[in-house]
């Protein structure tokens, strides 16, 4: 009997043994992975655009129609000035926003709004053109970090759970960057354990990769040296680039990481077009100019990539937009179609310059079943929601969202909003603060709901979040949680 206990004394600390190394390894695979950049649960929307960065949730079991009244409210608040779209890992919401002097990265619960702590700075920016002085890029979280990038072009590395700073770079006054339009406005990205940022430096640092972990420069590429004797697509008389060292690189698009056949490229929408680089070594792929004639315009819609084929648009003065395939050998493309065809492009039957099929301002497109569905147009009254078929440009259908008059009442139109996609529906902000559901159809417009959120005023110019099917709204100076669980 003795012997016996004995030996299941022994074979229990054997199975305890093996059972310990087991959740060691686990736990050691589970820290590693959280270092900085792990794949997030399901419901989170944890980075501009979403869990996959195209607009898109992946959540279910949400409400197919809205309540006459409305939606329930989860809770709202007062927030600072800004065009920074909230991001949720967990039950933790991040805001970027600005009050008074200081730009504040702020930490709140994501399912009653309380906050839970806030990591502030001193901010001057002033916006040249009148519009707030806000930061515009959206949080970047990982299990353990957020990231950010100010109006001045501040990066910050904050621990997710405390606030403490990790560390920080002056982007502004570590490379040579002229002053933006309308202040730094496009949100960096992780690649691997790189943090992929447009800084815009000149003359060819538009495009920085900095060590996730420890903030350390990595690679710099973009500027003179792959822009310098381009073709100037678009352009009168189509000239070649002569490089000019006062130049703005920077956009308001943000980097996109895409695999394409089988090579990893990481899309950048620069101010002067498109560029490819690999994530290791910043190394240009292939560039295609895409840029407005005039000095006052910007690029700020992310380009949309499905397969092998990039989409890339823009609202000022008629760029347009254009679909390329990118080749075999990653290095090269061709175009597939682009609207307007020509700088002066006329149409035949009335004489007036032919209007492009899509011109993205700021939001991006989302793409379904081989259609893009889009509120386009670069002013109120150009304001179009359409639906364009993917591969060839196709206009399916269109709908008037201008708004022509500025006056007290809120607008029954969308105007030049924004959208996600979820359970095969969009949800559509109006810049006016009205809230649309639409069924995904590329054969007319399918508004299956739609309701006036009276806490919002114009304008409402950042796209909705969804997470944990919560739906995130903001204006300029508030922020709202909606229920949309059936």
């Amino acid at each position: 009997m003795g012997l016996l206990l004995l030996r299941i004394h022994m074979n229990l600390e054997s199975i305890a043994r093996v059972f310990h190394a087991s959740l060691m390894l686990l736990l050691a695979r589970l820290i590693c992975s959280g270092s900085v950049g792990t794949e997030p649960p399901p419901g989170n929307w944890p980075q501009f655009l979403g869990p996959d960065a195209n607009g898109i949730s992946r959540e279910i079991g949400l409400l197919d129609r809205w309540p006459t009244n409305g939606l329930p409210l989860v809770w709202e608040k007062q927030i600072g000035t800004g065009y920074s779209a909230p991001s949720v890992h967990g039950n933790q919401l991040l805001l970027h926003h600005r009050i008074g002097d200081e730009e504040i990265v702020e930490a709140f619960e994501a399912d009653t709004g309380k906050s839970r702590w806030r990591y502030a700075y001193a901010s001057k920016f002033i916006d040249p053109y009148g519009y707030n002085n806000g930061p515009r890029g959206t949080p970047l979280l990982t299990s353990n970090r957020c990231y950010t990038l100010g109006a001045e072009g501040k990066l910050l590395c904050l621990d997710l759970t405390t606030g403490r700073k990790i560390w920080e770079r002056e982007t502004a006054k570590d490379w040579d960057v002229p002053e933006a339009f309308f202040g730094v406005g496009s949100t960096p990205i992780l690649e691997d354990n790189l943090l992929i940022v447009m800084v815009g430096g000149q003359p060819n640092s538009g495009v920085v990769a900095f060590n996730a972990q420890t903030g350390q420069t990595v690679w710099e590429n973009v500027g003179r040296d792959n822009w310098q004797g381009m073709t100037m697509i678009g352009w009168p008389g189509e000239p070649t680039v002569h490089w000019m060292n006062y130049w703005k690189q920077a956009s308001y698009a943000t980097p996109v990481a895409a695999t394409i056949h089988g090579r990893r490229h990481i899309l950048c929408l620069m101010r002067q077009g498109l560029v490819s680089l690999a994530p290791g070594t910043g190394a240009v792929n292939f560039s295609r100019w895409f840029c407005a004639p005039v000095n006052e315009s910007v690029n700020a819609a992310t380009p949309v990539v499905v397969d092998d084929l990039i989409f890339i648009s823009a609202a000022y003065y008629r760029v347009g937009s254009a679909l390329l395939r990118v080749n075999p050998d990653g290095r090269s493309f061709g175009e597939v179609w682009r609207s307007p065809r020509a700088s002066r492009e006329m149409d035949a039957n009335t004489g007036r310059p032919v209007s492009p099929v899509l011109e993205m301002h700021w939001s991006t497109p989302i793409h379904h079943d081989g259609y893009l569905y889009a509120l386009s147009g670069r002013n109120e009254p150009d304001a179009r929601f359409r639906c364009v078929e993917f591969k060839t440009g196709k206009l399916m259908w269109e709908r008037d969202e201008s708004w022509r008059t500025r006056s007290g009442s809120q607008p029954p139109v969308y105007g030049r909003g924004s959208m996600i996609m979820a359970e095969g529906k969009l949800i559509v902000l109006g810049e006016g603060g009205l809230l649309g559901l639409f069924r995904l159809n590329p054969n007319q417009p399918d508004e299956l709901a739609r309701v006036q959120m009276p806490q919002l005023r114009y304008p409402c110019w950042t796209a909705p979040i969804l997470a944990q099917k919560k739906l995130y709204l903001r204006s300029e100076d508030r922020l709202l949680c909606l229920d949309l669980a059936k």
